[in-house]
């Protein structure tokens, strides 16, 4: 029989993903939630009294981010108050459904909920914005729209901050969808066909962020423009650890992923992330101390060419927060890009605003 590494009394039952450490339940579920205190507590991510809303959609990851935050602020005292907001898409087979486990959560957790629609905010549901536009880019609709209704939301329940399921794959996808690399896959690889990911470094710089707050970095910002901070407590949790928690704790959540993901670019992202994690475990984590190394060397260098009178540069113009004409969202343009990509759907509707 084979003892845990770190009690060394019980037996081991699991391979921990991100160490490779043969360790019991018990063990495991000590480490998995301190890391994430760790994480909450050297990233100073609230201050006690804080309101924080909780994005919950029924998945995996934010279920177990329910349930962790709850165990943490009881078992650490953090003094939050804590409350639960789900953003109903409109995915008839999907998110009806996963809305169901997301009400049970809150009996389950005794914590307020609230749920707003697309349907309600932009009078589109994303099987209406489907059947018009198709299955090709329909993620950006949804991405633009969900992360503008978690701030309306948010905004209605008073919080002061937001915390999402990211974990640390999806920082570590983000950070390569970010990262202009050519990929030319030998024999050995399972997938075959190159991959070329988009060169956004300004993208890249903030992705990397644990917290983040504005739609554009900009040291003008009024702090009436800023919009509420939104973390990831789970940055350095992998998801495959996620999974095991919630599946030994036996934690009510929904499985089944979204209808209209399956040609999301990230999934490019996500395939080439899982043949690397093959190869070495501790890839996940690697690509994003990358990602970090990369922001910080940038500000690095701009400190150091400030510092010395550095080379002649473009003077860059920094874009100005407003707030959108038509909505009264922050915005740097006359446009919020919600009302810009209603606008296109709209075309020959009559005019929908948002609220």
């Amino acid at each position: 029989m084979k003892l845990c590494v770190l009690c060394n009394t019980n037996r081991a039952q699991l391979k921990r993903p991100k160490t490779g450490q043969q360790i019991c339940k018990t063990c495991f579920y000590a480490v998995f939630e301190y890391e994430i205190h760790c994480t909450i507590t050297e990233n100073k991510l609230f201050k006690r009294g804080d309101k924080v809303a909780i994005a919950a959609s029924g998945g995996k990851d934010s279920t177990v981010l329910a349930h962790t935050m709850k165990l943490l602020n009881d078992r650490y005292d953090y003094g939050l108050d804590l409350c639960l907001l789900s953003i109903d898409e409109g995915i008839k087979g999907y998110r009806d459904d996963s809305l169901e486990t997301v009400k049970r959560n809150q009996l389950q957790y005794n914590l307020p909920l609230l749920v707003l629609s697309y349907e309600e905010l932009y009078g589109w549901s994303m099987d209406k914005i489907v059947a018009q536009i198709g299955t090709k880019n329909n993620c950006t609709f949804c991405g633009v729209f969900r992360r503008q209704a978690l701030d309306r939301g948010a905004a209605r329940l008073g919080v002061d901050h937001i915390v999402t399921g990211h974990n640390a794959d999806d920082v570590a996808e983000t950070v390569l969808m970010n990262r202009k690399l050519l990929v030319l896959f030998q024999k050995f690889t399972l997938t075959h066909f190159p991959l070329v990911f988009r060169g956004d470094f300004a993208r890249l710089t903030r992705c990397t962020s644990i917290t983040t707050q504005t739609l554009e970095t900009s040291a003008t910002t009024a702090p009436e423009h800023l919009t509420i901070p939104r973390s990831k407590p789970f940055k350095y949790t992998y998801e495959k650890e996620i999974v095991l928690y919630a599946y030994f704790l036996s934690l009510d959540y929904f499985s089944t992923e979204c209808t209209y993901s399956v040609e999301a670019y990230r999934g490019y992202a996500r395939v080439f992330l899982k043949d690397l994690e093959k190869v070495r475990a501790s890839a996940i984590m690697d690509v994003i101390h990358s990602g970090e190394a990369y922001a910080q060397s940038l500000d690095e260098i701009e400190r150091v060419e400030a510092e010395n009178g550095g080379k002649k540069k473009k003077k860059t113009v920094v874009q100005k927060q407003g707030t959108c004409e038509r909505c009264g969202y922050i915005s740097s343009n006359k446009l919020c890009k919600a009302c810009v990509l209603l606008e296109s759907l709209n075309k020959g509707l009559p005019a929908v605003s948002l609220e």
